[in-house]
Parts: structure tokens; sequence; C-alpha cells
């Protein structure tokens, strides 16, 4: 890498900027004996204190990224002040009009909306989460090209969300190879010094999502690692995820599995009696580590952790703007659906209110399980009850098993895996393009207005039986109903309003082929008995009021 600074003159709205500085001293422990950071001032006058990060040697960087138009100045401020390559240095940017085509530099970087219920861009326009796992791509083992062609593809399917563990990963203990990516391991075994070759690998990857319009949802760690690394060593390790990445329109996630117990991973051993002491002190941990990127995020990007009810993961749930939840269980049993149908309710009816989706799923094929049957109806069942999105995981892609060096025996084991399916088979699995038809569907109308209305529909699901109708929708405009089992009927539409016209059609999940069904005809009651779907299998009932307005896919 170069050792001297870069200047640039101006860059496009919220696209990414970056200088470079070469310190003046020499230190031991550059990463650890200083910190240095750059206060922007915009055109507004709002100011910024934006974290550089070590580059190596004695190379520093910052980058920068504003949607406001104008000069935007800054000066570098060094906790060594008496280093006159990193501190006091001044620069300016030029921001201009973006002139492409990317959704996320064209809208701009995610929020909350003012009503909590779902997310947004900068500018207002409505974002919906259709995400994947792609939990150990930043390892050696999904190669550039590949992680090229699985962007190409889920651009294609629909995605809009890639969730990313930025290296300390599930499923495998501390160093284990086949966490590595091709420059080694994100830090040293004793958690004292990052290696930024690591990270510099990484950028490419972040970026390239970036480029094709995914939003990275960056993982900082697996949760067990707060245990390993310590709190100090983790606040670092986010000061420079903020660093590196802070700059992208993005979501922080802190940890996976964030209160997991020892005890639940056997190659820590056995720890059944510490399980409620360590849930309660990672639970303060991860608080502070909350806290901690508050504070250091200058952009404040949206916030999750993974993956329960956040009342379960943290102390303090209102530093969290993302409730991430778990959906059908890995393996898939019936019972499942009724755990995550009464989640999503009680989610739904939490005050204060916050966006709440399935984060991890049951992994499609894990097991020889969960197919795209199974992944329709995690979708549906958790849409129709409030989610603002569904994040998807094909089991191949999230372990990045490969045709040429398969995950090999899992920890949980000798000799077994989840399954041994590789990606480039995994990834062309049915069930990730039956979510993107979900989401394509969803987009014709104000998904982002949606709200259950279970008694629209007879029978309707309940505690006696989750597998009946599910429905949601705008009143007066439009009418979506799923069936799990088209082969149990759909009695009836209910309380259908007076003066309101409403066409109809069956829509395939599987295929999108649509049927239509015509004009809705209630009787006095303002209930109506709709015709049978077409096949034996899940179906959507669609109703549309004729003054329906088309939303404009562009806005």
């Amino acid at each position: 890498m170069e050792d001297m600074p870069s200047r640039p003159e101006r860059s496009e709205q919220n696209c990414v900027a970056e200088w470079s500085f070469s310190s003046k001293k020499e230190y031991a422990d550059p990463f650890g004996e200083v910190e240095v950071s750059a206060v922007f001032d915009d055109p507004d006058g709002e100011e910024k204190t934006v974290p550089l990060f070590w580059a190596s040697g004695s190379l520093w960087r910052v980058r920068y990224a504003s949607d406001r138009l104008g000069e935007h100045r800054f000066q570098t401020v060094c906790s060594d002040e008496s280093n006159e390559g990193l501190h006091g240095q001044e620069g300016s940017l030029e921001v201009v009009p973006y002139s492409g085509h990317n959704p996320l530099l064209k809208h701009g970087p995610l929020r909350i909306s003012n009503d909590r219920r779902y997310l947004e861009h900068a500018d207002g326009k409505p974002f919906f989460w259709l995400g994947d796992t792609w939990w150990m791509s930043l390892c050696k083992r999904l190669s550039w090209e590949g992680f090229k062609m699985l962007t190409k593809d889920r651009v294609k399917k629909g995605f809009t969300v890639i969730q990313i563990v930025s290296g300390l990963y599930p499923d495998m203990p501390p160093f284990d190879p086949r966490g590595a990516n091709e420059a080694g391991f994100p830090w040293d075994e004793s958690y004292t010094q990052i290696n930024p070759a690591y990270f510099d690998m990484a950028d490419r990857r972040i970026d390239w999502l970036v480029q094709n319009g995914l939003v990275p949802c960056i993982v900082g760690s697996w949760g067990f690692f707060i245990e390993f690394a310590g709190e100090q060593a983790m606040k670092k390790h986010w000061r420079n995820l903020v660093a590196r990445y802070g700059a992208y329109p993005l979501v922080w996630c802190i940890a996976g599995e964030a209160t997991m117990p020892y005890y639940l991973t056997p190659f820590f051993g056995s720890q059944d009696e510490k399980a409620k002491e360590y849930v309660a002190r990672t639970r303060t941990r991860w608080t502070t580590i909350a806290r901690f990127i508050r504070s250091t995020d200058p952009y404040h990007h949206p916030m999750t952790i993974h993956a329960a009810p956040v009342s379960h993961l943290v102390d303090d749930p209102s530093l969290i703007d993302i409730e991430m939840l778990g959906g059908l269980s890995h393996g898939y049993d019936p019972e499942a659906l009724s755990r995550t149908v009464d989640t999503f309710v009680e989610s739904n009816l939490r005050r204060p209110r916050m966006p709440f989706l399935v984060g991890e799923g049951c992994y499609e094929g894990i097991s020889g399980a969960c197919w795209e049957n199974i992944q329709r109806l995690a979708f549906w069942t958790s849409i129709l009850n409030g989610a603002c999105g569904h994040t998807y995981g094909a089991n191949g892609i999230w372990q990045l098993n490969s045709q040429t060096e398969p995950y090999g025996p899992s920890p949980y084991g000798p000799s077994r895996s989840h399954d041994i399916i590789p990606w480039e088979e995994a990834y062309q699995l049915p069930g990730s393009k039956q979510v993107g038809l979900g989401r394509d569907l969803l987009e014709r109308y104000q998904w982002w207005k949606f709200e259950p209305y279970p008694e629209w529909v007879e029978p309707r699901w309940s505690k006696e039986d989750y597998y009946k109708p599910y429905a949601a929708g705008i009143p007066e405009e439009v009418r979506i109903v799923y069936l799990p089992q088209s082969w149990s009927s759909l009695q009836k539409v209910k309380g259908i309003e007076g003066g309101v016209t409403y066409h109809a059609f069956y829509y395939d999940p599987r295929n999108g082929r649509e049927y239509d069904v015509g004009t809705v005809v209630p009787d006095e009651k303002g209930e109506w008995q709709p015709p049978v779907p077409p096949i034996f299998q899940d179906f959507i009932l669609v109703m549309e009021a004729r003054s329906q307005t088309p939303i404009d896919p562009q806005r």
C-alpha cells in the first residue's frame, strides 16, 4: 500500500472518500498506543468525529461519506498531540450530487421509520429487508470469484441485505484454520493485535456488496468471543470496524447468539452450573459494547443483536434499533411454528415499538430438511404478522461447504456436520428465489403500512392450529391472505368494507404465477367465500381495491 496521503477533492453523495496519513513517530504498538480521529464539519455546521483505523506500519486512514452537498472540512486529532503526521492534519471535500442508480447511494443509508415499524433510506424511501446469511464469507473458503458469483445471484433474486461475521465465527473454536482468510486471522491469539491485512481483504468484499446495492449487516463476532477476547479487546475490535466500514450504508449486529453459554458448545466443555451466571454477565458486557458503538459511530447506523427477544440479550433494550428474532428451528419441527408465531405477535404488540424480523431461521437443506416449502412458510407467517422483512439461509452457504473443500467434522461431534451440500449447489436451491418472489409481490403495495388482521379470515390461525390462514394488509386498499395448506380451505373472507370493490387473484408463491379470481362480491354481512385454489399446495390470495394506486418502484 502507498505510504503517501491521498487527497480526494470531491465525492458524490453517500460515496466513500478516503484519506491516508503517515505517522512521524514510531510506536512499539501503534494499534494499542495511539487513537486518531478526524473531526468533520459539514456545510450545515454539523460536526462528526470519525475514527481513523490503523492500516499497518506508520499508515492510518479515514473514510467518510455524506449526503449533504457542498464543502466538508476536517482536522485530525491524535491522542499523541506531538505526532505532527497524525495530529492537526487538515483537509476538505466537496460533495456533489450522486449521478448513478445504486439504491443505497441514490436514497442514502438506512434509518428507523418515525413510527418504528420498518426501515427506510435517509430520503424516506421504505426499505424491505430480504437478508441472506453468509456468516463465514470473509474467509478463504469462499474465493473472490465465488463471492462475486453469490452477489450476482442474490441481486438477481431480489435480496437486499447480506449478514456477514467479521472473522470471529460461530460453530468453530478460535483460530480454527477454516476461519482464516488469505491474510490469516483478524486477531493474534492474545487478542492484543489486529491483523490489518485480514481487514484489507475483507474491505474488498464489503465494498463489493455496497457497489451492488446490498446492505452489509456486519456482525462483530459470535457471542462467546467476549469471553476469549475480553471487553477491552472487543471495544478495540468495534472501533476498528466503525473506522473501516462506518462510512458505508450498513447495519451493525453487535454479536451472534449473544448470550449463548459455554455448555451449548461442547468444545468449551460442560459448564451447566455456570450458565445463569454466564448469561447475566454477558448481557451486561454486550450492553457496555452497545453503548460504546453508539458513542463511536458518528453515522448512527441501525443496530441489532442476534437472536432472541432483545430484552434477553442486553440490559438496556433502548440501545437496540431492530429486534432480530430466531425463526423456525434448525432441522424444523412442527411445534417450532407455534413458538415463532407467538414471538411475532408479542413483538408486534410490544411498546415502545421496534422493527423486528427473523434474523436466522431454518436453513434450506439443513440436516436434509427445511426445503423450499418451509422457507415459504417462514417468510409469509413472519411478514403477515408484522415483520419488517425476513432473513433466508441455505445450509451450504452459511458454513461454506465447497466442492473442493467440505466443511469437515463439526465441533459438535466426530465426523458430523449439518450437511455436506456445497455452496455451489446450495445457492441454487429454489427457496432463495421463492422468498424473492414474495418481496416482489409485497412491493406492489405499501407493505410498510401492513398490519395483521387475523379476523379477516375464517378459519384463522390460532393457538389450536397454526396452519390455518394468515391475513394482513391495509383496510380499504389491499388484503393478503396466506394459506399454508390449501386443502384446509379458506371458507370466508370477512369484514369487507362497504363501498369498496376488490379484485382478487391467487398467487403461486413457488413461481409467481397468477390465477385471476375476478371481482369480489360480498354478501350483506360483508363476507365472501373465495373459490378453492387451483392445486393442493400453499397459496397467496390477494385482494386489491379497484382504486389501489400502483407503487412506483423507482420511488
